[in-house]
């Protein structure tokens, strides 16, 4: 292990800034801004991308002062502490070993890989190095998700038995299907990609992981449009607009278009909890709603923003619109109403102080996993599938080396 991956310097006693780098320069790579105000004193140094229209929006987004190089190799020559991955998926396991090889601390853009085999790698990479490794799950970080896990461990709804959740995803047509997001090589699916966010809830507020999963799905909307464009030279701002409705007179796709765009899972969890999950990429709305039930109550959130709710019921009723209580959710400035610059921060404490986290690797491989299975199963004829547990020697790893927030089982 490297002494810069073992203590890095910003976080000895007197030491300077964190240097960190960035590896990819499109849409999402902007996250890592969050970490210049953040609490724990942190610098961006260098950003890589191989591609040279990457490298030049690298300079718009960062600034002429940062040094901007074509390979991972050159960004971590340049003596970075911590770097921020937001690559396309299929990169994220080869990139996130190469760095934490290296004593690099990492954060990792969700999903940790797009199969299983690459989420355990990565692992052991983490394992090996000592290097510290975090993943992006950022939900964890947002009002409406803290609100109702703060519910349900205050009692509200007694034992958790069931939890559902319904996403909307109405920005999908724009979102997923005119990049790489539409092909199974570089995601596996959407269940994997965009599901991997709502199962890592799902378990957290269960407090448990799934452990077998039946799911099926269909391309059922955009496989159907011909009009597709190579969208390569340009990122998702680009295209996106209101305007691009109905989703049947979506313009410019993605040349391949193999993954589904409406998707369902049902998961056991290794509590007795069971769960659902919805996917939906041509609604015309764009939230996610999520139903908790409980051996004494059951919550569910309206909107999943500032403005909106989170009711609960807890006596017998019949149809009671409003709920026996209402919480608003509380509002969150930034990113993913505030969550962005939440979980940057809590990698960065992380790093230097060896602070406790909210999200976990394990948990992101058990979200990767649930997804992949999930698709399996959707794609053999809805055959059930068993999830393989992680090795004993990564959860001990892990369960040493990276503390979690809260005293309920660590996930």
């Amino acid at each position: 292990m490297s002494e810069r991956g073992a203590q890095p310097s910003g976080g000895q006693p007197g030491g300077g800034e964190l240097r960190i780098g960035v590896v990819g320069a499109g849409a999402r790579s902007k996250l890592a801004l969050n970490a210049v105000d953040s609490v724990v004193p942190a610098r961006i140094v260098g950003v890589a991308d191989s591609d040279p229209r990457g490298r030049e929006r690298a300079a718009d987004y960062f600034g002429s002062d940062v040094a901007v190089v074509d390979d991972v190799d050159a960004l971590i020559r340049l003596g970075i502490d911590a770097a921020f991955i937001t690559t396309p998926d299929h990169t994220h396991a080869a990139i996130a070993t190469q760095l934490l090889a290296s004593g690099v601390a990492v954060y990792l853009e969700k999903p940790l890989a797009i199969t299983i085999e690459g989420a355990d790698e990565v692992l052991r990479a983490a394992n090996a190095s000592g290097a510290k490794l975090y993943v992006g799950h950022n939900m964890r970080h947002m009002p409406v998700v803290r609100l109702m896990r703060r519910l349900i461990l205050e009692g509200a709804i007694g034992e958790v038995k069931a939890v559902w959740c319904r996403h909307f995803v109405g920005n999908g047509g724009d979102y997923y299907f005119k990049d790489w997001h539409a092909e199974r090589a570089k995601t596996t699916g959407l269940l994997l990609q965009k599901g991997a966010h709502d199962i890592d809830v799902i378990h957290w507020l269960a407090g448990g992981y799934s452990t077998e999963v039946v799911a099926m799905g269909e391309l059922a909307v955009y496989g159907g449009i011909a009009d597709r464009a190579d969208n390569s030279d340009s990122v998702m701002q680009d295209w996106f607009s209101y305007d691009n409705w109905p989703p049947t007179a979506q313009r410019g796709l993605n040349p391949v278009i193999d993954v589904e765009d409406i998707s369902m899972v049902s998961m056991r969890l290794d509590n007795g909890v069971l769960a659902s999950y919805e996917q939906c990429h041509f609604t015309p709305d764009y939230w996610r709603n999520y139903t908790v039930i409980g051996t004494e109550g059951r919550l569910e959130n309206f909107g999943d923003s500032e403005g909106g709710t989170v009711r609960v019921w807890n006596k017998r009723t019949s149809y009671n619109e409003s709920g026996d209580l209402s919480y608003p959710i509380p509002e969150g400035e930034g990113g993913h109403n505030g969550a962005d610059a939440l979980t940057v921060a809590e990698f960065l404490r992380f790093v230097v102080e060896d602070a406790p986290t909210d999200t976990s690797p394990v948990a992101a491989r058990n979200a990767v996993a649930a997804g992949v299975a999930a698709t399996t199963s959707l794609r053999h004829g809805s055959t059930p599938q068993r999830i393989p547990e992680l090795g004993p020697d990564l959860l001990d790893y892990f369960a040493g080396h990276q503390r979690t927030s809260t005293s309920q089982k660590a996930n």
